[in-house]
């Protein structure tokens, strides 16, 4: 279990760059994504046919897989779209309530009970975002997109979390990039003519190949893969409460390549701090509540 939260934590830290990544690539957020998906399928295709790894689904599970690819097609736009409206330290705190969404939607897709510690922690997350707003109104916009971009992500990390059960993690991912790569696709004319002036940006520019490949094949087909075999065996409130460290390692890499323009005010970093404090309290309730059951058991014996 050790061994599990430590290559989650990797995948984490490898995630807290996709922010930077976003601002490093000169292209608009939805050509970003497009790319992304569609390179990341490209790779997955390459890799398990490489591996000679069966393709073939059901029909229902090519749907689920498509659909849930489509959700986080969405989650990426807004993500990206927060962090080119605002900075990448706002995005990434606003991310951090993906744990409060996940408390309230795991319990209701699994039918079990909602954890009162789960919703605690959540809304303990959203305290801090509370302190960031209140002293960084500039970047609402930001902010309102990447607690969008959240609630998405909760939705498809519960989802895989029971896809992982019956289905290779690289199939699942290959099938959600893809998923990803429609909606996208979709949504472009409707993009084309409601939020662009001069059109789409189709070609990327210098180095811009160089960053689209960094973050295709290893902030998501290496990442997102590990994430979802991961799930196998961590639950996706577990997975997405540790993934409230994304702003400290995405802030730490932003401060170091971006410098004085990453800066922030000290009650931003004072609410970054509350986030944060849920990754802390939350295994300590966990080791409690265990305890607890255990001597429950003992006593029925």
């Amino acid at each position: 279990m050790v061994k599990d939260y430590l290559w989650l934590h990797f995948v984490v830290l490898i995630w807290g760059f996709t922010a930077i990544l976003g601002l490093l690539i000169s292209l608009p957020a939805v050509e970003i994504v497009f790319y992304r998906t569609l390179l990341a399928s490209i790779g997955l295709l390459l890799f398990l046919k490489f591996r000679r790894r069966p393709l073939k689904v059901s029909g229902s599970a090519l749907t689920n897989f498509l659909l849930t690819g489509g959700l986080i097609g969405a989650h990426w736009i807004l993500f990206f779209w927060a962090a080119q409206v605002s900075t990448a330290s706002v995005c990434l705190a606003g991310l951090a309530t993906c744990s409060l969404w996940t408390a309230l939607i795991e319990p209701l897709v699994n039918r079990q009970p909602v954890k009162w510690y789960e919703v605690m922690l959540g809304l303990i997350v959203v305290l801090g975002l509370v302190v960031i707003f209140k002293f960084e109104p500039g970047y609402a916009l930001g902010l309102l997109l990447a607690v969008l971009s959240a609630l998405l992500s909760a939705c498809f990390t519960v989802i895989n979390g029971k896809l992982t059960k019956s289905h290779s993690p690289f199939v699942i991912t290959f099938y959600e990039m893809i998923g990803a790569f429609l909606l996208t696709s979709a949504f472009m004319p409707f993009y084309a003519y409601w939020f662009t002036v001069d059109g789409f940006s189709w070609m990327p520019q210098g180095m811009d190949w160089f960053w689209l490949l960094v973050l295709s094949q290893v902030c998501t087909v290496v990442a997102f893969t590990l994430s979802v075999s991961l799930m196998k065996r961590i639950s996706a409130f577990a997975v997405n409460l540790t993934v409230n460290m994304e702003p400290v390692y995405g802030i730490l890499l932003a401060f170091m390549i971006f410098g004085e323009k990453e800066k922030m005010t000290t009650e931003f970093y004072v609410g970054t701090l509350i986030i944060l404090a849920s990754v802390g309290i939350y295994p300590v309730i966990r080791y409690v509540q265990k305890r607890r059951g255990l001597r429950t058991v003992r006593k029925i014996h």
